[in-house]
């Protein structure tokens, strides 16, 4: 396992974590709050099949922080870094949620760069989950952070706001502690994904282009996210679209249903 850092005052590569030395590569977009680690798991029981990318998305983890959040944005920051990672042909593209988003606009973009696109549990379309986010993110801001002195301290806050222990473990993986300062700090930049937030959540650019790769579209059954009303929209955007519904899985499918997940992807990769 390796990691390549962003430096944090540059619009320069993603962050990333390579998993695996051999076979097809696989890049993974996490989501909103989010960062590539969340796939480790996955990634480790795709091995040795896979060669699998983990990347920080934009104003995330260990990538640089930008003046604005919009799809068009963040894509070129992706296609950037698939350019270096196709050189021995197109990748496979796995995307949840916001990064599902970036994931379908760069492959809309740039489809000689993509073989076969996983979205997971978003539409192409906005689903209406502003507020959810607003909460979430408006909670993590709400903590002072001169004031707290341990991880226990700000799980102990955040617990007023965000009622599952899991989600908070989830959000609070984004708080990190200088180690020269002590000081702790949001690797995420929380003011923009706030500000910027109706376009997080919007449509995915598109201009008319299609995707005419095969696509995996994987839902949780317990998740809104996606319904019947996207279905149109998105085989418009991607006509060979497959897609999968794990039962048991919310939002997060690849953490709350790994396994089922798992055999779901890699199925959907070596099929030709």
């Amino acid at each position: 396992m390796s990691d390549t850092s962003a430096a944090s005052g540059s619009l320069g590569p993603l962050a990333q974590t390579v998993i695996g030395d051999s076979g097809p590569t696989v890049v993974f977009c996490h989501g909103l709050l989010g960062r590539g680690r969340n796939f480790t798991g996955i990634a480790k029981a795709l091995q040795p099949d896979f060669r699998c990318v983990l990347l920080d998305m934009p104003d995330h983890g260990a990538s640089p922080w930008t003046e604005r959040i919009d799809y068009a944005s963040a894509s070129a920051l992706l296609v950037q870094q698939l350019e270096t990672l196709a050189t021995d042909g197109p990748v496979h593209l796995v995307g949840h949620s916001m990064g599902g988003k970036t994931a379908m606009t760069a492959a809309l973009e740039t489809p000689a760069l993509v073989d076969r696109l996983v979205v997971v549990d978003i539409s192409p379309t906005g689903a209406g989950e502003v507020g959810e986010f607003e909460h979430l993110i408006s909670s993590l801001l709400a903590i002072d952070l001169d004031a707290i002195t341990s991880h226990g301290q700000a799980d102990a806050e955040l617990a007023a706001a965000v009622d599952s222990r899991m989600l908070r473990g989830f959000l609070l993986q984004n708080l990190r502690r200088d180690p020269q300062t002590h000081a702790f700090g949001w690797q995420p930049h929380l003011e923009v994904l706030l500000r910027d937030l109706g376009t997080i959540t919007g449509d995915v650019p598109h201009e008319g282009r299609t995707f005419d790769g095969p696509v995996l579209w994987i839902a949780g059954s317990e998740s809104p996210y996606v319904t019947t009303a996207h279905e149109g929209p998105m085989r418009e955007l991607f006509p060979r679209t497959v897609q999968v519904t794990i039962k048991g899985a919310g939002h997060w499918v690849h953490s709350e249903q790994p396994a089922a997940f798992t055999a779901t992807l890699r199925h959907f990769l070596r099929a030709r």
